[in-house]
């Protein structure tokens, strides 16, 4: 399924989905990510130097050029949350998850009333600015194309159990492999069982799962694993490397 499709409706019907986080802030770095073949774009607010306008303006930018946006927030702000899905961001991904009550925050901050709270306005470009009508807003703001809610889930312990988390109101599970090797003190075998319980948890609530891959080799053995949320790297990371390639190729080339 692809085309005009949601990524909600093609997580939905099987699809594994690769996308990389953007930490550049600029018209031309979202215009970049959004020609480069990604399915979409995680808008990095905790791991970055984005500010909150920078952040709204690459979500409207990949957006107007076909790319979806999510947005990786740290903590959960309902006015930073309402001002980046009236830009049109196509989901939230919350970091450092550790209860079902916060699960539920996130789902509630993401859904307009009566099946959550988020505060209703039609004045933003969503809503063409109050030319469309509340009921016809209300109803292209649900099912399909309703806001993704992404928990992060990254420490080796959580308050409740990460199946009653994540059936608490996500609709994908991520693992967040980098800070939870930290979490259990660098033990890759405890970093590797917490992976695999969180990946079971996810399959007990009939979500889908993914994280982060540092390359191709890594995002292929994360799927072979069951993985349809894929995150490459970073804009940044891959900017980095690229620049390092180069360089090295013609320092040679000249004999440099």
């Amino acid at each position: 399924m692809t085309g005009s499709a949601t990524l909600r409706e093609r997580l939905a019907a099987g699809e594994t989905l690769v996308g990389t986080f953007a930490k550049l802030a600029g018209a031309d770095a979202g215009d970049v990510l959004a020609g480069a073949g990604f399915d979409f774009a995680i808008v990095d607010r905790e791991h970055s130097q984005l500010s909150d306008g920078e952040a709204r303006a690459l979500v409207r930018t990949m957006r107007a050029a076909g790319l979806p946006a999510l947005v990786r927030v740290p903590a959960l702000d309902r006015g930073e949350v309402n001002r980046l899905l009236e830009a049109g961001a196509a989901g939230i991904q919350l970091s450092t998850v550790r209860s079902a009550a916060q699960a539920r925050g996130l789902r509630q901050a993401l859904r307009y009333a009566p099946v959550g709270a988020r505060s209703i306005s039609l004045a933003h470009a969503q809503a063409d600015y109050g030319r469309l009508g509340l009921a016809d807003y209300l109803a292209q703001s649900d099912g399909a194309r309703a806001p993704l809610a992404v928990v992060q889930l990254e420490t080796a312990t959580t308050d409740d159990p990460a199946a009653e988390i994540l059936k608490a109101g996500a609709d994908v599970a991520f693992v967040g492999s980098t800070d939870l090797l930290v979490d259990v003190g660098l033990d890759a075998h405890a970093a590797a069982e917490r992976t695999r319980a969180i990946v079971a948890a996810a399959g007990d609530a009939g979500l889908p799962w993914g994280g982060f891959a540092a390359d191709s080799a890594a995002a292929r053995a994360m799927a072979e694993r069951g993985a349809r949320y894929v995150v490459l790297g970073s804009d940044l990371a891959l900017l980095g490397s690229a620049c390092r390639e180069a360089a090295a190729a013609v320092r040679e080339a000249v004999g440099a």
